[in-house]
């Protein structure tokens, strides 16, 4: 075997090694293996790019071994082990607000996004969603910390919550939602559930929410009549 195929394997196994690992959440007894895992494959991307193909190799070999233990020992893919987690939201002009609050739900554990049908999500925020439901939805998809999205049930909002029967329920800052009474309802259906709550929004970005971007649209180009920018073109 040649450099160039030793090299051409070890970035094969490292690239699945982070797709398999990025669908990992917190999985509780096996969370000092997964970061085992995790290091090794750091480490086998460190050695490829020092040239050190050899090293590259064993250790993400190693790593890949890591994670076939744990489903050797529960007869469960690894990702399967960890906790789900549900969340639910319009998810409107999405923006990184949104990525960095699904990014904290996925923390906990593999990410289910039920998405706010039109009709819902007019109700709850007095006008229409800029993007319909399914473009919502297929935007949702493709976030890296989702495991999995679907279109939230347009009459019962815990039926979207019975469908994943998730172990935690992962809330915004400013969703107005009363913790204790979802639970308490949940329980009556059989489903016993941590919530948990971001503790405020985050504001690293100019525009942390679709509102604020729907605010500087209107403020930069409709407001003043005579400005002239954008004019000419599509």
């Amino acid at each position: 075997m040649d450099d160039n195929e030793i090299r051409s394997r070890a970035l094969k196994y490292i690239s699945g090694m982070k797709e398999r690992l990025s669908k990992i959440g917190d999985t509780g007894s096996f969370n000092k293996v997964i970061e085992l895992a995790r290091q090794y494959t750091e480490d086998a991307e460190y050695y490829l790019e020092k040239g050190d193909l050899a090293t590259s190799l064993v250790d993400v070999v190693y790593a890949e071994g890591l994670l076939d233990s744990i489903n050797f020992l529960t007869g469960k893919d690894e990702s399967e082990v960890s906790k789900k987690v549900f969340v639910g939201g319009t998810f409107d002009i999405l923006h990184p607000g949104h990525v960095e609050f699904l990014k904290e739900a996925s923390k906990y554990g593999r990410v289910f996004v039920s998405v706010a049908r039109d009709d819902n999500s007019e109700k709850v925020k007095g006008r229409k969603p800029i993007n319909d439901e399914n473009t919502r939805l297929a935007v949702i998809k493709g976030i890296r910390y989702v495991h999995d999205a679907f279109l939230g049930d347009s009459k019962d909002f815990l039926k979207s919550v019975e469908r994943v029967n998730p172990d935690i329920i992962f809330l915004g800052p400013d969703q107005r939602v009363n913790e204790e009474e979802l639970k308490k309802s949940l329980k009556e259906r059989g489903i016993n559930v941590e919530v948990i709550r971001l503790k405020e929004r985050v504001n690293k970005w100019t525009h942390s929410s679709s509102s604020q971007i729907i605010k500087e649209i209107v403020s930069r180009y409709c407001d003043d009549p005579n400005k002239t920018e954008g004019k000419g073109g599509s």
